[in-house]
Protein backbone atom coordinates (compact mmCIF):
# COMPACT_ATOMS: atom_id res chain seq x y z
CA UNK A 1 0.00 0.00 0.00
CA UNK A 2 1.45 3.32 -0.77
CA UNK A 3 1.74 5.25 2.07
CA UNK A 4 0.21 9.18 2.24
CA UNK A 5 -0.32 11.59 4.96
CA UNK A 6 -3.98 10.47 5.66
CA UNK A 7 -2.62 9.40 9.53
CA UNK A 8 -4.74 9.87 12.89
CA UNK A 9 -2.62 11.44 15.53
CA UNK A 10 -2.93 10.64 19.31
CA UNK A 11 -1.05 11.72 22.55
CA UNK A 12 -0.81 12.67 25.85
CA UNK A 13 1.73 15.80 25.40
CA UNK A 14 4.45 13.23 26.68
CA UNK A 15 4.59 11.18 23.62
CA UNK A 16 2.33 10.82 20.25
CA UNK A 17 1.50 8.18 17.78
CA UNK A 18 0.55 8.29 14.06
CA UNK A 19 -2.04 5.79 12.88
CA UNK A 20 -2.41 4.83 9.00
CA UNK A 21 -6.00 4.16 7.77
CA UNK A 22 -5.96 0.64 8.17
CA UNK A 23 -5.15 1.39 12.11
CA UNK A 24 -1.56 0.65 12.46
CA UNK A 25 0.26 3.03 14.28
CA UNK A 26 3.51 3.45 12.22
CA UNK A 27 4.70 6.30 14.09
CA UNK A 28 5.89 7.07 17.19
CA UNK A 29 9.00 8.48 19.13
CA UNK A 30 10.37 7.73 23.25
CA UNK A 31 10.28 8.79 25.74
CA UNK A 32 8.99 12.44 23.64
CA UNK A 33 8.52 13.42 20.67
CA UNK A 34 12.14 13.87 19.60
CA UNK A 35 13.36 10.55 20.32
CA UNK A 36 14.49 7.75 18.99
CA UNK A 37 10.78 5.88 16.99
CA UNK A 38 9.38 2.78 18.51
CA UNK A 39 7.58 2.68 15.65
CA UNK A 40 8.80 4.17 11.90
CA UNK A 41 7.25 2.22 9.27
CA UNK A 42 6.06 5.76 8.35
CA UNK A 43 9.79 5.84 7.40
CA UNK A 44 10.61 2.45 5.34
CA UNK A 45 9.80 1.68 1.42
CA UNK A 46 6.38 0.69 1.17
CA UNK A 47 7.29 -1.30 -1.25
CA UNK A 48 8.68 -3.57 1.61
CA UNK A 49 6.10 -7.01 2.61
CA UNK A 50 4.30 -7.08 5.76
CA UNK A 51 7.21 -9.97 6.84
CA UNK A 52 10.16 -7.57 5.98
CA UNK A 53 8.46 -4.24 7.52
CA UNK A 54 9.04 -3.42 11.38
CA UNK A 55 8.45 -0.38 13.72
CA UNK A 56 4.86 -0.85 13.19
CA UNK A 57 1.94 -2.19 15.69
CA UNK A 58 -1.00 -3.14 13.54
CA UNK A 59 -4.24 -5.15 14.64
CA UNK A 60 -5.30 -7.37 11.19
CA UNK A 61 -9.02 -8.73 10.73
CA UNK A 62 -8.74 -11.56 8.48
CA UNK A 63 -10.88 -10.97 5.59
CA UNK A 64 -11.23 -7.62 6.29
CA UNK A 65 -13.73 -5.64 3.58
CA UNK A 66 -13.97 -2.42 5.49
CA UNK A 67 -12.56 0.13 7.96
CA UNK A 68 -13.77 3.10 9.65
CA UNK A 69 -11.98 5.28 11.88
CA UNK A 70 -13.26 8.29 14.22
CA UNK A 71 -11.95 10.07 17.12
CA UNK A 72 -14.08 10.34 20.39
CA UNK A 73 -15.88 13.51 20.15
CA UNK A 74 -13.37 16.35 21.33
CA UNK A 75 -10.60 14.38 22.31
CA UNK A 76 -7.71 12.64 20.49
CA UNK A 77 -8.90 8.95 20.86
CA UNK A 78 -9.39 6.82 17.82
CA UNK A 79 -11.75 4.49 17.66
CA UNK A 80 -11.00 2.13 14.64
CA UNK A 81 -14.07 -0.41 13.82
CA UNK A 82 -12.85 -3.02 11.30
CA UNK A 83 -15.63 -5.71 9.69
CA UNK A 84 -15.71 -8.40 7.05
CA UNK A 85 -17.47 -9.99 4.30
CA UNK A 86 -19.00 -12.09 6.84
CA UNK A 87 -20.55 -9.54 9.23
CA UNK A 88 -17.77 -10.45 12.13
CA UNK A 89 -16.29 -6.99 12.88
CA UNK A 90 -14.29 -5.23 16.10
CA UNK A 91 -13.22 -1.95 17.29
CA UNK A 92 -9.92 -0.73 18.10
CA UNK A 93 -9.36 2.04 20.93
CA UNK A 94 -6.08 3.82 21.03
CA UNK A 95 -5.23 6.37 22.99
CA UNK A 96 -2.55 7.72 25.34
CA UNK A 97 -3.68 8.24 28.80
CA UNK A 98 -4.02 11.26 30.29
CA UNK A 99 -5.74 12.32 33.67
CA UNK A 100 -5.13 14.78 36.33
CA UNK A 101 -3.65 13.11 39.67
CA UNK A 102 -2.84 14.18 43.00
CA UNK A 103 -2.62 17.89 41.23
CA UNK A 104 -0.72 16.78 38.50
CA UNK A 105 -1.15 15.73 35.39
CA UNK A 106 -0.33 11.81 34.46
CA UNK A 107 0.78 11.62 31.00
CA UNK A 108 3.34 8.27 31.35
CA UNK A 109 5.51 8.02 27.89
CA UNK A 110 2.78 5.00 26.84
CA UNK A 111 0.55 3.43 24.29
CA UNK A 112 -2.67 1.89 25.24
CA UNK A 113 -4.76 -0.05 23.10
CA UNK A 114 -8.23 -1.59 23.69
CA UNK A 115 -9.41 -4.50 21.40
CA UNK A 116 -13.35 -4.95 21.12
CA UNK A 117 -15.30 -7.33 19.06
CA UNK A 118 -18.54 -6.28 18.45
CA UNK A 119 -19.79 -8.93 16.06
CA UNK A 120 -20.19 -12.35 14.83
CA UNK A 121 -16.71 -14.05 16.15
CA UNK A 122 -13.98 -12.17 14.32
CA UNK A 123 -10.01 -13.73 13.95
CA UNK A 124 -7.08 -11.07 14.57
CA UNK A 125 -3.68 -11.41 14.33
CA UNK A 126 -1.23 -8.75 16.01
CA UNK A 127 1.75 -7.47 14.76
CA UNK A 128 3.89 -5.65 17.16
CA UNK A 129 7.45 -4.89 16.20
CA UNK A 130 9.23 -2.20 17.94
CA UNK A 131 12.23 -1.26 16.68
CA UNK A 132 15.44 1.29 17.41
CA UNK A 133 18.38 2.91 16.43
CA UNK A 134 15.98 5.29 13.70
CA UNK A 135 14.84 1.87 12.45
CA UNK A 136 18.50 -0.15 12.33
CA UNK A 137 17.70 -2.75 14.48
CA UNK A 138 14.28 -4.59 15.75
CA UNK A 139 13.79 -5.04 19.36
CA UNK A 140 14.54 -8.79 21.39
CA UNK A 141 12.24 -9.82 23.53
CA UNK A 142 11.33 -11.74 26.51
CA UNK A 143 8.03 -12.40 27.74
CA UNK A 144 6.38 -13.82 31.37
CA UNK A 145 2.62 -15.21 31.51
CA UNK A 146 1.04 -11.51 31.10
CA UNK A 147 4.24 -9.23 29.51
CA UNK A 148 6.38 -8.93 26.81
CA UNK A 149 9.51 -7.12 27.26
CA UNK A 150 11.03 -5.30 24.54
CA UNK A 151 15.07 -4.39 24.73
CA UNK A 152 15.62 -1.44 22.53
CA UNK A 153 19.59 -1.05 23.24
CA UNK A 154 20.15 0.61 26.34
CA UNK A 155 16.49 1.15 27.11
CA UNK A 156 13.46 -1.68 27.32
CA UNK A 157 9.34 -1.33 26.82
CA UNK A 158 6.96 -3.27 28.07
CA UNK A 159 3.79 -4.64 26.86
CA UNK A 160 1.33 -5.62 29.80
CA UNK A 161 -1.78 -7.80 28.35
CA UNK A 162 -4.68 -9.77 29.37
CA UNK A 163 -4.44 -11.43 25.33
CA UNK A 164 -2.77 -14.96 24.90
CA UNK A 165 1.17 -13.57 25.16
CA UNK A 166 2.32 -16.00 22.55
CA UNK A 167 -0.71 -15.18 19.87
CA UNK A 168 1.19 -12.04 19.96
CA UNK A 169 4.32 -13.19 19.88
CA UNK A 170 4.00 -15.58 17.26
CA UNK A 171 1.86 -13.24 15.53
CA UNK A 172 -0.23 -16.27 15.15
CA UNK A 173 -4.74 -15.47 14.19
CA UNK A 174 -6.78 -16.40 17.03
CA UNK A 175 -10.45 -15.95 17.43
CA UNK A 176 -11.49 -12.25 19.75
CA UNK A 177 -14.19 -13.47 22.03
CA UNK A 178 -13.88 -10.84 25.18
CA UNK A 179 -12.29 -7.32 24.97
CA UNK A 180 -8.12 -7.41 25.21
CA UNK A 181 -6.27 -4.37 26.61
CA UNK A 182 -2.74 -3.69 25.99
CA UNK A 183 -0.60 -0.94 27.67
CA UNK A 184 2.97 -0.37 25.94
CA UNK A 185 5.09 1.79 28.51
CA UNK A 186 8.51 2.00 30.23
CA UNK A 187 9.75 -1.32 31.56
CA UNK A 188 7.80 -1.49 34.94
CA UNK A 189 5.55 -3.53 36.60
CA UNK A 190 1.89 -2.97 35.91
CA UNK A 191 0.54 -3.21 39.28
CA UNK A 192 -2.74 -2.56 38.76
CA UNK A 193 -6.07 -4.98 37.07
CA UNK A 194 -5.24 -4.43 33.28
CA UNK A 195 -8.72 -4.08 32.30
CA UNK A 196 -10.07 -2.19 35.07
CA UNK A 197 -7.46 0.14 34.76
CA UNK A 198 -7.44 0.76 31.40
CA UNK A 199 -11.18 1.73 31.07
CA UNK A 200 -10.52 3.89 33.97
CA UNK A 201 -7.60 5.28 31.80
CA UNK A 202 -9.97 5.63 28.95
CA UNK A 203 -12.72 7.68 30.90
CA UNK A 204 -10.32 9.61 32.68
CA UNK A 205 -9.08 10.71 29.23
CA UNK A 206 -11.83 11.17 27.38
CA UNK A 207 -13.41 13.71 30.63
CA UNK A 208 -9.69 15.53 30.77
CA UNK A 209 -9.88 15.93 26.76
CA UNK A 210 -13.32 17.26 26.90
CA UNK A 211 -12.74 19.30 29.57
CA UNK A 212 -10.46 21.72 27.82
CA UNK A 213 -12.16 21.55 24.70
CA UNK A 214 -15.03 23.32 26.23
CA UNK A 215 -12.74 25.91 27.51
CA UNK A 216 -11.67 26.90 24.04
CA UNK A 217 -13.79 30.18 22.66
CA UNK A 218 -14.58 28.50 19.37
CA UNK A 219 -16.70 30.32 16.67
CA UNK A 220 -20.21 29.43 15.71
CA UNK A 221 -18.54 28.29 12.39
CA UNK A 222 -16.19 25.42 11.51
CA UNK A 223 -16.33 24.51 15.35
CA UNK A 224 -15.11 20.47 14.64
CA UNK A 225 -12.23 21.79 12.48
CA UNK A 226 -11.43 24.36 14.74
CA UNK A 227 -11.48 21.98 17.94
CA UNK A 228 -9.71 19.46 16.00
CA UNK A 229 -7.17 21.61 15.12
CA UNK A 230 -6.52 23.46 18.79
CA UNK A 231 -6.51 19.72 19.99
CA UNK A 232 -3.91 19.02 17.58
CA UNK A 233 -1.66 21.90 18.48
CA UNK A 234 -1.89 21.28 22.14
CA UNK A 235 -0.85 17.29 21.38
CA UNK A 236 2.60 19.62 19.61
CA UNK A 237 3.45 20.98 23.29
CA UNK A 238 5.80 18.93 25.51
CA UNK A 239 3.99 19.78 28.17
CA UNK A 240 6.88 19.07 30.96
CA UNK A 241 8.97 21.94 29.54
CA UNK A 242 6.25 23.86 27.80
CA UNK A 243 8.27 23.69 24.44
CA UNK A 244 6.12 23.29 21.09
CA UNK A 245 7.65 21.63 18.06
CA UNK A 246 7.19 22.56 14.56
CA UNK A 247 5.35 19.03 13.99
CA UNK A 248 4.96 15.30 15.20
CA UNK A 249 7.72 13.88 12.24
CA UNK A 250 10.89 14.37 10.59
CA UNK A 251 11.83 13.90 6.71
CA UNK A 252 8.57 13.92 5.02
CA UNK A 253 9.50 15.50 1.84
CA UNK A 254 8.57 19.31 0.54
CA UNK A 255 7.55 17.05 -2.50
CA UNK A 256 8.80 14.19 -4.58
CA UNK A 257 12.93 14.09 -5.05
CA UNK A 258 13.06 17.28 -3.51
CA UNK A 259 15.74 16.36 -0.97
CA UNK A 260 14.13 18.96 1.20
CA UNK A 261 13.56 16.34 4.11
CA UNK A 262 13.90 18.65 7.61
CA UNK A 263 13.76 17.35 11.14
CA UNK A 264 10.83 19.53 12.91
CA UNK A 265 10.38 17.95 15.77
CA UNK A 266 12.07 20.63 18.24
CA UNK A 267 10.70 24.16 19.18
CA UNK A 268 11.05 26.91 16.04
CA UNK A 269 10.76 30.32 18.25
CA UNK A 270 8.70 31.19 15.08
CA UNK A 271 6.41 28.35 14.60
CA UNK A 272 5.79 28.14 18.55
CA UNK A 273 4.85 32.14 18.48
CA UNK A 274 1.92 31.79 15.28
CA UNK A 275 0.93 28.79 17.33
CA UNK A 276 0.36 30.17 20.54
CA UNK A 277 -1.43 33.37 18.92
CA UNK A 278 -3.83 30.92 17.32
CA UNK A 279 -4.74 29.50 20.68
CA UNK A 280 -4.54 32.68 22.85
CA UNK A 281 -7.40 33.56 20.25
CA UNK A 282 -8.92 30.53 21.41
CA UNK A 283 -8.64 31.33 25.16
CA UNK A 284 -6.18 28.50 25.91
CA UNK A 285 -3.92 29.98 27.93
CA UNK A 286 -2.27 26.99 29.46
CA UNK A 287 -0.48 25.66 26.76
CA UNK A 288 0.57 30.29 26.37
CA UNK A 289 2.03 29.49 29.94
CA UNK A 290 3.84 26.44 29.60
CA UNK A 291 5.92 28.66 26.89
CA UNK A 292 6.49 31.47 28.40
CA UNK A 293 7.99 29.56 30.82
CA UNK A 294 10.12 27.52 28.24
CA UNK A 295 11.16 30.82 27.16
CA UNK A 296 12.23 32.52 30.10
CA UNK A 297 14.94 29.78 30.36
CA UNK A 298 15.88 30.25 26.58
CA UNK A 299 15.76 33.97 28.01
CA UNK A 300 17.92 33.90 31.26
CA UNK A 301 20.93 31.69 29.69
CA UNK A 302 23.95 32.51 28.86
CA UNK A 303 24.46 34.18 25.66
CA UNK A 304 24.39 37.84 25.98
CA UNK A 305 20.57 38.16 24.74
CA UNK A 306 21.41 35.75 21.40
CA UNK A 307 18.20 33.60 20.62
CA UNK A 308 18.64 30.77 18.35
CA UNK A 309 15.65 30.00 15.73
CA UNK A 310 15.24 26.38 17.46
CA UNK A 311 15.91 24.70 20.53
CA UNK A 312 15.43 21.07 21.40
CA UNK A 313 11.99 20.42 23.73
CA UNK A 314 14.22 20.32 26.78
CA UNK A 315 16.04 23.91 25.80
CA UNK A 316 19.04 22.41 24.71
CA UNK A 317 20.79 24.72 21.84
CA UNK A 318 22.68 21.86 20.28
CA UNK A 319 20.30 19.77 17.89
CA UNK A 320 23.06 18.38 15.37
CA UNK A 321 21.96 17.06 12.02
CA UNK A 322 22.75 13.54 11.06
CA UNK A 323 20.97 11.26 8.70
CA UNK A 324 19.50 8.03 9.90
CA UNK A 325 20.49 5.01 7.63
CA UNK A 326 18.57 2.10 8.74
CA UNK A 327 15.75 4.63 7.21
CA UNK A 328 14.54 4.62 3.57
CA UNK A 329 12.43 7.49 3.87
CA UNK A 330 8.63 8.07 3.30
CA UNK A 331 7.87 6.29 0.19
CA UNK A 332 11.73 5.36 0.27
CA UNK A 333 12.25 9.39 -0.42
CA UNK A 334 15.34 9.52 1.57
CA UNK A 335 17.44 10.53 3.07
CA UNK A 336 15.57 10.38 7.01
CA UNK A 337 17.18 14.23 9.40
CA UNK A 338 17.70 13.58 12.66
CA UNK A 339 18.47 17.45 13.85
CA UNK A 340 18.47 20.69 12.10
CA UNK A 341 21.27 22.18 11.05
CA UNK A 342 19.41 25.56 11.25
CA UNK A 343 19.91 26.08 15.11
CA UNK A 344 23.14 27.43 14.01
CA UNK A 345 21.83 30.12 11.40
CA UNK A 346 21.12 33.57 12.36
CA UNK A 347 17.63 34.23 11.79
CA UNK A 348 16.99 37.82 13.27
CA UNK A 349 12.93 37.55 12.91
CA UNK A 350 13.17 35.16 16.78
CA UNK A 351 13.63 38.23 18.93
CA UNK A 352 10.11 39.75 17.61
CA UNK A 353 8.97 36.30 18.09
CA UNK A 354 10.30 36.08 21.70
CA UNK A 355 9.11 39.50 22.73
CA UNK A 356 4.98 39.40 20.52
CA UNK A 357 4.67 35.85 22.90
CA UNK A 358 5.34 37.41 25.97
CA UNK A 359 4.49 40.89 25.34
CA UNK A 360 0.33 39.56 26.33
CA UNK A 361 1.56 38.65 29.86
CA UNK A 362 1.89 42.24 30.35
CA UNK A 363 -1.82 42.90 30.01
CA UNK A 364 -3.78 39.77 30.67
CA UNK A 365 -4.91 39.31 34.34
CA UNK A 366 -6.07 36.11 33.66
CA UNK A 367 -3.21 34.82 33.48
CA UNK A 368 -1.58 33.07 36.95
CA UNK A 369 1.71 34.77 36.21
CA UNK A 370 1.43 38.74 34.85
CA UNK A 371 4.77 39.77 34.04
CA UNK A 372 6.39 42.58 36.34
CA UNK A 373 9.60 44.35 35.89
CA UNK A 374 11.86 41.86 36.32
CA UNK A 375 10.56 40.21 33.21
CA UNK A 376 10.12 43.42 30.94
CA UNK A 377 13.99 43.38 32.06
CA UNK A 378 14.99 40.51 31.38
CA UNK A 379 13.09 41.02 27.83
CA UNK A 380 14.93 44.03 27.20
CA UNK A 381 17.63 42.20 26.61
CA UNK A 382 16.50 40.22 23.49
CA UNK A 383 15.34 43.68 22.56
CA UNK A 384 18.67 44.81 22.45
CA UNK A 385 19.83 42.31 20.06
CA UNK A 386 16.77 42.95 18.23
CA UNK A 387 17.83 46.75 17.73
CA UNK A 388 21.50 45.85 17.08
CA UNK A 389 20.66 43.36 14.27
CA UNK A 390 17.66 44.67 12.58
CA UNK A 391 19.80 45.87 9.65
CA UNK A 392 22.06 42.76 9.31
CA UNK A 393 21.51 39.78 7.05
CA UNK A 394 20.30 36.30 8.30
CA UNK A 395 18.90 33.34 6.42
CA UNK A 396 15.23 34.40 6.73
CA UNK A 397 11.83 32.77 7.79
CA UNK A 398 12.78 30.24 5.18
CA UNK A 399 16.09 29.25 6.61
CA UNK A 400 18.01 29.24 3.45
CA UNK A 401 21.21 27.51 3.83
CA UNK A 402 23.25 29.49 0.91
CA UNK A 403 21.77 32.57 0.80
CA UNK A 404 21.86 35.96 3.42
CA UNK A 405 20.29 39.16 3.29
CA UNK A 406 18.78 41.64 5.01
CA UNK A 407 15.25 40.17 5.24
CA UNK A 408 12.41 42.76 5.22
CA UNK A 409 10.28 40.35 7.34
CA UNK A 410 12.99 39.88 10.12
CA UNK A 411 13.18 43.76 10.01
CA UNK A 412 9.69 44.08 10.62
CA UNK A 413 10.26 41.72 13.34
CA UNK A 414 12.59 43.54 15.13
CA UNK A 415 10.96 46.51 14.56
CA UNK A 416 7.63 45.07 16.39
CA UNK A 417 10.15 43.75 19.58
CA UNK A 418 11.17 47.11 19.84
CA UNK A 419 7.01 48.77 19.37
CA UNK A 420 5.98 46.02 21.88
CA UNK A 421 8.48 46.72 23.89
CA UNK A 422 7.83 50.65 24.38
CA UNK A 423 3.73 49.50 25.05
CA UNK A 424 5.12 47.40 27.81
CA UNK A 425 6.77 49.56 29.13
CA UNK A 426 4.28 52.04 29.35
CA UNK A 427 1.56 49.86 31.09
CA UNK A 428 4.41 49.37 33.62
CA UNK A 429 4.93 53.37 33.82
CA UNK A 430 8.62 53.46 32.78
CA UNK A 431 8.98 56.49 30.93
CA UNK A 432 11.97 56.83 29.57
CA UNK A 433 12.13 52.96 28.61
CA UNK A 434 9.10 53.31 26.77
CA UNK A 435 10.22 56.70 25.06
CA UNK A 436 13.64 54.70 24.16
CA UNK A 437 12.00 51.84 23.04
CA UNK A 438 9.26 53.91 20.86
CA UNK A 439 12.18 55.84 19.08
CA UNK A 440 13.85 52.84 18.10
CA UNK A 441 10.94 51.21 16.99
CA UNK A 442 10.62 54.52 14.52
CA UNK A 443 14.26 54.22 13.36
CA UNK A 444 13.55 50.62 11.97
CA UNK A 445 10.31 51.93 10.88
CA UNK A 446 12.18 54.65 8.31
CA UNK A 447 14.70 52.23 7.75
CA UNK A 448 12.39 49.68 5.97
CA UNK A 449 10.25 52.09 4.62
CA UNK A 450 13.06 53.39 2.69
CA UNK A 451 15.29 50.32 2.29
CA UNK A 452 12.48 48.11 0.77
CA UNK A 453 10.18 49.88 -0.66
CA UNK A 454 10.23 50.21 -4.86
CA UNK A 455 8.24 52.71 -5.83
CA UNK A 456 8.88 52.00 -9.68
CA UNK A 457 6.77 48.70 -9.01
CA UNK A 458 4.72 49.80 -6.56
CA UNK A 459 5.47 47.10 -3.95
CA UNK A 460 7.77 46.39 -1.17
CA UNK A 461 10.99 44.14 -2.00
CA UNK A 462 11.05 40.83 0.63
CA UNK A 463 15.19 41.79 0.98
CA UNK A 464 16.47 45.52 1.48
CA UNK A 465 18.66 45.05 -1.39
CA UNK A 466 17.02 43.24 -3.88
CA UNK A 467 13.37 42.85 -5.58
CA UNK A 468 12.05 39.34 -4.19
CA UNK A 469 8.48 38.29 -3.75
CA UNK A 470 8.26 36.18 -0.84
CA UNK A 471 4.80 35.60 0.71
CA UNK A 472 5.95 36.60 4.06
CA UNK A 473 5.13 40.43 2.94
CA UNK A 474 1.69 39.95 3.49
CA UNK A 475 2.75 39.62 7.20
CA UNK A 476 3.29 43.27 7.46
CA UNK A 477 -0.75 43.74 7.80
CA UNK A 478 -0.39 41.29 10.85
CA UNK A 479 2.26 42.73 12.52
CA UNK A 480 0.57 46.18 12.53
CA UNK A 481 2.99 47.63 10.58
CA UNK A 482 0.63 48.65 7.88
CA UNK A 483 -2.65 49.50 7.83
CA UNK A 484 -5.08 47.64 4.94
CA UNK A 485 -5.85 51.18 3.85
CA UNK A 486 -1.97 52.08 2.91
CA UNK A 487 -1.58 51.98 -0.80
CA UNK A 488 2.16 50.44 -0.19
CA UNK A 489 0.83 47.44 1.30
CA UNK A 490 -2.12 46.96 -1.10
CA UNK A 491 0.58 47.07 -3.88
CA UNK A 492 2.57 44.33 -2.24
CA UNK A 493 -0.50 42.37 -1.96
CA UNK A 494 -1.27 42.38 -5.42
CA UNK A 495 2.22 42.23 -6.52
CA UNK A 496 2.71 38.98 -3.84
CA UNK A 497 0.04 37.22 -5.11
CA UNK A 498 0.50 37.68 -8.91
CA UNK A 499 3.90 36.47 -8.55
CA UNK A 500 3.05 34.02 -6.09
CA UNK A 501 -0.47 32.41 -6.11
CA UNK A 502 -1.18 29.29 -8.31
CA UNK A 503 -4.86 28.65 -7.85
CA UNK A 504 -6.26 28.27 -4.61
CA UNK A 505 -2.64 28.08 -3.17
CA UNK A 506 0.40 30.14 -2.33
CA UNK A 507 4.00 29.52 -2.72
CA UNK A 508 6.37 31.00 -0.35
CA UNK A 509 8.13 32.71 -3.21
CA UNK A 510 9.31 31.35 -6.96
CA UNK A 511 13.12 32.19 -6.90
CA UNK A 512 15.52 28.94 -7.07
CA UNK A 513 17.20 28.52 -3.34
CA UNK A 514 19.85 25.42 -2.61
CA UNK A 515 17.58 23.38 -3.29
CA UNK A 516 15.96 24.65 -6.91
CA UNK A 517 12.62 26.01 -7.55
CA UNK A 518 9.68 25.33 -4.97
CA UNK A 519 6.97 22.76 -6.75
CA UNK A 520 4.82 22.44 -3.95
CA UNK A 521 2.98 25.87 -1.95
CA UNK A 522 3.20 26.15 1.74
CA UNK A 523 -0.19 25.90 3.11
CA UNK A 524 0.88 28.85 5.67
CA UNK A 525 1.02 31.20 3.79
CA UNK A 526 -2.54 30.40 1.45
CA UNK A 527 -3.45 31.10 5.04
CA UNK A 528 -1.61 34.73 5.36
CA UNK A 529 -3.56 35.25 1.96
CA UNK A 530 -6.62 34.46 3.29
CA UNK A 531 -6.56 36.68 5.81
CA UNK A 532 -5.54 39.58 4.01
CA UNK A 533 -8.01 38.77 0.99
CA UNK A 534 -10.85 38.78 4.20
CA UNK A 535 -9.50 42.35 5.49
CA UNK A 536 -9.37 43.67 2.32
CA UNK A 537 -13.15 43.81 1.58
CA UNK A 538 -12.65 40.32 -0.89
CA UNK A 539 -14.61 38.35 2.08
CA UNK A 540 -16.40 36.08 -0.40
CA UNK A 541 -13.22 35.03 -2.83
CA UNK A 542 -11.13 34.97 0.90
CA UNK A 543 -13.72 32.34 2.38
CA UNK A 544 -14.02 30.28 -0.60
CA UNK A 545 -10.12 29.56 -0.45
CA UNK A 546 -10.56 28.78 3.06
CA UNK A 547 -13.55 25.94 2.16
CA UNK A 548 -11.13 24.98 -0.38
CA UNK A 549 -8.46 24.51 2.41
CA UNK A 550 -10.57 22.60 4.63
CA UNK A 551 -11.40 19.98 2.19
CA UNK A 552 -7.90 18.99 1.48
CA UNK A 553 -7.57 18.21 5.41
CA UNK A 554 -6.81 14.46 6.18
CA UNK A 555 -9.38 12.16 7.65
CA UNK A 556 -8.19 13.13 11.02
CA UNK A 557 -8.49 17.17 10.34
CA UNK A 558 -4.93 17.94 10.04
CA UNK A 559 -2.88 19.29 7.58
CA UNK A 560 0.89 18.93 6.91
CA UNK A 561 3.33 21.86 5.85
CA UNK A 562 2.77 21.39 1.75
CA UNK A 563 0.57 21.21 -0.76
CA UNK A 564 0.48 19.89 -4.32
CA UNK A 565 -1.08 22.89 -6.44
CA UNK A 566 -1.94 20.34 -9.24
CA UNK A 567 -2.84 17.20 -7.57
CA UNK A 568 -3.75 18.37 -4.13
CA UNK A 569 -1.85 15.94 -2.30
CA UNK A 570 -0.07 17.04 1.07
CA UNK A 571 3.48 16.87 1.03
CA UNK A 572 5.82 17.86 4.31
CA UNK A 573 6.11 17.17 7.84
CA UNK A 574 2.76 16.97 9.54
CA UNK A 575 0.59 17.86 11.27
CA UNK A 576 2.56 21.20 10.96
CA UNK A 577 1.62 23.71 13.35
CA UNK A 578 1.68 26.39 11.31
CA UNK A 579 -0.91 24.96 8.93
CA UNK A 580 -3.45 24.35 11.98
CA UNK A 581 -2.82 27.73 13.39
CA UNK A 582 -3.45 29.70 10.12
CA UNK A 583 -6.69 26.91 10.03
CA UNK A 584 -7.49 28.72 13.62
CA UNK A 585 -6.82 32.03 12.67
CA UNK A 586 -9.17 32.20 9.25
CA UNK A 587 -12.13 30.50 11.16
CA UNK A 588 -11.97 33.24 13.83
CA UNK A 589 -11.53 35.98 11.10
CA UNK A 590 -14.31 34.41 8.93
CA UNK A 591 -17.17 33.13 11.05
CA UNK A 592 -19.90 34.97 12.17
CA UNK A 593 -20.32 35.73 15.56
CA UNK A 594 -22.25 33.75 18.15
CA UNK A 595 -24.91 36.51 18.08
CA UNK A 596 -25.90 36.10 14.80
CA UNK A 597 -26.68 31.94 15.27
CA UNK A 598 -28.45 32.49 18.67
Amino acid sequence: MKRSLDLWLIGNCQVSALIDRTGTMVWACVPRVDGDPLFSALLQDDERSSEELSGLWSVELEGCATVQQAYLRNTPILVTTLQDGAGNALEVIDFCPRRQRLDRVYRPAAFARIIRPISGAPRIRMRLRPSYDYGASRAARTFGSNHIRYVLGTASYRLTTDAPVSFIIEELAFRLERPLHFFLGPDESFTGEIAADLTQMLQDTTSDWQLWARGLATPPDWQEAVIRAAIGLKLCQHEETGAIVAAITTSIPEHEGSQRNWDYRYCWIRDAYYTVQALNRLGALDVLEGYLGFLRNVVSAPGNGHIQPLYSVLGEPRVVERTAPGLSGYRGLGPVRVGNQAYEQLQNDAYGQVILSNVQAFFDSRLLRVSAIADFQALERVGERAWEIHDKPDAGLWEFRTFSAVHTYSAAMCWAACDRLARAAEVLGLGARRDLWTERAQHIRRFIEEGAWRAESGTMSATITGDQLDASLIQLLDLRFFAPEDPRFQGTLKAVEQGLRRGAYMLRYATEDDFGIPRTAFNFCTFWLIEALHIMGRGPEARALFEEMLSRRTAAGFLSEDIDPETGELWGNYPQTYSLAGLINCALLLSRPWSAVR
